[in-house]
């Protein structure tokens, strides 16, 4: 059996780990309370009002199931509204808030911080060649999660 290291799942693992806790420091250290698939669901929001979570989810390869609890949480923090939709009457659309807009626009520092620690230790160059070989892995094992990215439907 190979160590832990060669393996790919458990590096994976590991730098997951490392990301998530880089962004909470960084983000609590700019005085804010968000985690990394918060941020994430919020920043899409901004980018497609309107939007149902069942869509927010595929934009965000989030579990369909469980995004209605980070919704919730964005709500409960005044950063996200539920709407009813113009097109059914039965279906919410998610809307940012303006609080939701200063929110982004304040932590975005400290997110991009976060992103150049995770970094750290690599050249410019490697960093490059990392993100591409992560996407690159990415897509050809898309298919096989269990909560998938979608594009959006224009």
């Amino acid at each position: 059996m190979k160590d832990n290291n060669d393996m790919p799942g458990h590096l994976a693992r590991r730098f997951q780990q490392i990301a998530v806790a880089v962004f909470l420091a960084e983000v609590e250290d700019a005085g804010f309370d968000l985690t990394p698939v918060q941020y994430a669901a919020l920043a899409t929001i901004k980018a497609n009002p309107g939007l149902d979570q069942v869509t927010l989810a595929g934009l965000i390869a989030y579990d369909r199931t469980t995004i209605t609890g980070v919704i919730d949480r964005l709500v409960q923090k005044g950063l996200a509204e539920r709407r009813a939709s113009s097109r059914d009457r039965r279906a919410r659309e998610l809307v940012i808030t303006d609080e939701g807009r200063r929110t982004l626009r304040k932590i975005t520092p400290a997110v991009e911080s976060a992103q150049r620690i995770m970094l750290r230790g690599l050249s410019a160059k490697e960093s490059e060649e990392l993100m591409r070989l992560l996407r690159k892995a990415i897509a050809a094992g898309n298919d096989l999660s269990r909560a998938p990215l979608r594009e959006a439907q224009v």
